[in-house]
């Protein structure tokens, strides 16, 4: 495993240890400051949080830049904007499932800690293995662009508001294995009703979230394989934009339905660093242009939505005098 790590990348084997035990560290801490009792997060806590998971993934970034070089850190950087812009999406299919399943507030925190726990543990595994992919085999780079331009357009024609959280496939399988019921215990998992251990809503809920951020990971993992072919940037940079997603689902889950140009702003991302996968042999695009794209189409698609939201509660406000 050292020698793969070692070949696959320009951090040393110390550095994946550090940084593994940093997060596990971190994981602790979170759920210790943050998780503790059944409560509604509030949003300036959340603020709080957020903030402080980005700060740690840019110092981070700027540590890693100044000891490995910019234009990896060119690359960390970017790879971390791009997976952070996919969470947001992500964070709307969340919303979803917990009105699905009718997860309480005071419980959501619970459901979104071992999610994120789950999705760490995934994407590590994901990224390792299309790492040695790569490695071993060059025209792998040609199937992850594709990927990415197939998802892009997928992304300008489907809907996220015809999700049934409770039809998923994974909800039907697991309850032709284990008894379920549709009260809450709490924050619990697990209940006991007439001497038989059943799994409550708040179990459902997380099992769907880690199936989902497995259909997820198909398109995270050729994206930052897109913009970096170091194993290590691709790893930190996608753990770290994991790891403040509890926390910004609670700053945007009042409003991330607003954010109408997301998705085509994501599928211009993805069409664009998936079509720079693909000629990859042929055109080299520098760095920092893709994260100068990125951030321009995050910002248009940002302000674009954040605009024509104004526009509307402005109309709805001449309507209706009275509101």
């Amino acid at each position: 495993m050292m020698d793969f790590l070692t070949k696959s990348s320009i951090a040393p084997p110390w550095l994946w240890l550090a940084f593994t035990f940093g997060v596990l560290v971190l994981l602790v801490i979170d759920l210790s400051l943050f998780g503790k009792g059944n409560h509604k997060v509030q949003t300036k806590m959340a603020l709080l949080e957020s903030g402080i998971w980005i700060s740690i993934a840019l110092c981070f970034n700027a540590w890693f830049a100044m000891s490995y070089g910019t234009e990896l850190g060119l690359e960390f950087l970017t790879g971390y904007l791009v997976e952070k812009s996919l969470s947001v999406d992500n964070l709307f299919v969340i919303l979803l499932i917990f009105s699905s399943f009718r997860i309480p507030e005071a419980y959501q925190h619970r459901v979104l800690f071992y999610g994120v726990l789950g999705a760490i543990v995934l994407r590590a595994i994901f990224i390792l293995l299309g790492a040695h992919l790569l490695q071993s085999f060059h025209w792998v780079l040609y199937i992850f662009g594709l990927i990415l331009v197939v998802t892009a357009i997928k992304f300008l024609r489907e809907s996220d508001t015809q999700i049934d959280a409770k039809e998923n496939w994974s909800i039907r399988f697991l309850k032709r294995l284990i008894p379920t019921t549709e009260n809450f215990n709490g924050s619990s998992f697990f209940t006991i009703e007439g001497g038989v251990r059943k799994a409550t809503p708040i179990f459902l809920a997380l099992v769907v979230i880690e199936v989902t951020d497995l259909v997820f990971a198909v398109d995270s993992i050729p994206a930052v394989f897109a913009v970096t072919q170091d194993a290590f940037v691709a790893f930190a940079s996608n753990i770290l934009a994991i790891l403040g997603l509890r926390a910004l689902y609670f700053v945007l889950a009042d409003w991330v339905t607003k954010l109408r140009y997301l998705k085509p702003g994501l599928a211009a991302i993805l069409g664009f660093i998936g079509i720079k996968m693909l000629l990859v042999d042929f055109i080299k695009i520098p760095s920092w242009i893709s994260l100068l794209v990125i951030f321009a189409v995050l910002t248009t698609a940002g302000l674009s939505s954040w605009y024509v939201a104004a526009v509307e509660i402005k109309k709805n406000n001449k309507a209706d005098p009275f509101t």
